[in-house]
């Protein structure tokens, strides 16, 4: 009976904690072995029974019987006439296995194997949670808001663990209530401390590439393959796609019919605009397609440098710039090359780096300028002094500044060509006004006067 109501104290501990009996069993066999340990110098020699069924605890010593005066270890080893008195049918050499009594250990040695259950069950429940989500890192999860705090979201799963949604993994525009449901992907799993620690993502593009595979069956069956993904979140998106199965078109089917495939996805990440591409080892055509939804007209590639110059027309430079320059840089990283945009009228030597204004624009205005894709001045001209002021930090009055002075830097080019043409039309103008003159029929007469004389002399 009192084996019985010792384990069923310990039992409170599974009420609390996740944990089956059979584990708790297990567990209370190893703390039960390290208190003999502990108290007996061994454990070697000590047997802990543990009957699931009936929920009960024994713990057995067994010592060899030797001669009288013989022992050597008291632990180990017990005299015969100790022995007989349990037992008279006992002989040398046998062993004697007895029952350790709970009612002989003392509060202190309670208490020691009630701390050491609890760190157990905590030490296996830690390393159970990390192994559990280990195996689930790249995997969505949903998980209830617990905790919001400043800087990450606590949430739960459905089990009550706890689990960590940083701001900095957050889709801009994200916002919860406790309560709410979250859906996410696990990103990383760390012991730290022994404690585990799970961050989740929404801003990941592996959220994106799992969104798709759960919307898209071709995915999940292997016909299309999701070649790469890459995110400005919140903003815009571009997904490579591509199906070895001629009969399938990868950017119908991840898009879906009018949308109905993509439109989920695109409420999941807060109107985030994806952009599905068609896959192709065609490097030139994979950059064109990258920058879509503007119109290319040519690509010049530097294989060597994994730079490229493209040129399409003025009015789409601005959609292959895209809003903060997130579309020319998410194309970058799509096709790992460093794109530079042109407008098909700048295919000249005629225009100017950024950089030889900064005598007359300051530094960080430029940068900002830079930042949108605009290294030239007739990048920065192509746009509209609306568009220039929604895509960066500078004020209106900046931005008419700024366009003042490119423009007036190219109208100062084209009156100084005026101006030499000029000069080199009046030069010509008095090359043909001396031969003019030089064939008057006075200058021939006095001409002739002086060849005359000349004679004469």
């Amino acid at each position: 009976m009192e084996n019985l109501n010792l384990i069923d104290t310990f039992s409170e501990f599974k009420e609390f904690k996740n944990i089956e009996r059979e584990t708790l069993m297990r567990i209370l066999e190893d703390v039960f072995k390290q208190l003999m340990a502990k108290k007996y110098g061994s454990d070697e020699n000590f047997s802990v029974i543990v009957n699931i069924d009936k929920g009960d605890l024994e713990i057995w010593r067994n010592r060899l019987i030797v001669e009288d005066g013989t022992i050597e270890d008291e632990n180990t080893q017990v005299s015969y006439s100790d022995a007989i008195k349990i037992e008279p049918d006992f002989e040398i050499g046998e062993e004697l296995s007895e029952e350790i009594r709970f009612a002989d250990f003392g509060r202190r040695d309670i208490l020691a194997i009630r701390q050491n259950l609890a760190a157990k069950i905590q030490d296996y429940e830690r390393a159970n949670i990390f192994t559990k989500y280990k195996e689930k890192v790249g995997e969505i999860v949903l998980c209830e808001v617990y905790q919001i705090w400043k800087r990450e979201i606590m949430v739960l799963d459905e089990e009550g663990i706890e689990l960590n949604l940083p701001k900095t993994e957050q889709i801009p525009g994200d916002f919860y209530r406790k309560g709410d449901t979250i859906k996410s992907v696990v990103l990383k799993v760390e012991m730290r401390n022994g404690v585990p620690q799970i961050t989740l993502s929404r801003t990941s593009p592996v959220f994106l590439e799992r969104l798709l595979e759960q919307e898209v069956p071709e995915i999940d069956d292997g016909l299309i393959t999701i070649k790469d993904v890459v995110r400005e979140p919140g903003e815009r998106a571009k997904v490579a796609v591509e199906s070895y199965d001629d009969r399938i078109d990868p950017v119908g089917a991840c898009v879906g019919m009018k949308g109905s495939r993509i439109h989920g996805i695109v409420r999941e990440l807060r109107n985030e605009n994806i952009d599905i591409i068609n896959y192709t080892s065609n490097t030139e055509l994979y950059i064109t397609r990258a920058l879509s939804p503007a119109k290319v007209t040519s690509v010049s590639l530097d294989v060597e440098n994994h730079r490229t110059e493209v040129f399409m027309p003025s009015d789409q430079v601005s959609l292959a710039i895209g809003k903060g320059g997130a579309n020319i840089k998410l194309a970058s990283k799509l096709t790992r090359y460093e794109i530079d945009v042109y407008s098909d009228t700048d295919i000249n030597y005629e225009d100017v780096d950024l950089n030889e204004f900064t005598d007359e624009i300051e530094e960080w205005v430029i940068e900002e300028l830079k930042a949108i894709g605009c290294d030239t001045a007739k990048d920065v001209l192509a746009l509209s002094a609306k568009e220039l002021v929604e895509r960066t930090d500078l004020e209106e009055e900046t931005i008419e500044e700024v366009l003042k002075a490119f423009r007036s830097e190219f109208e100062e080019e084209t009156e100084t060509e005026e101006e030499e043409t000029e000069e080199v039309v009046l030069e010509d103008q008095e090359v043909e006004a001396v031969e003019e003159i030089a064939e008057t029929p006075e200058v021939i007469v006095e001409q002739e006067a002086q060849e005359e004389e000349q004679e004469e002399v």
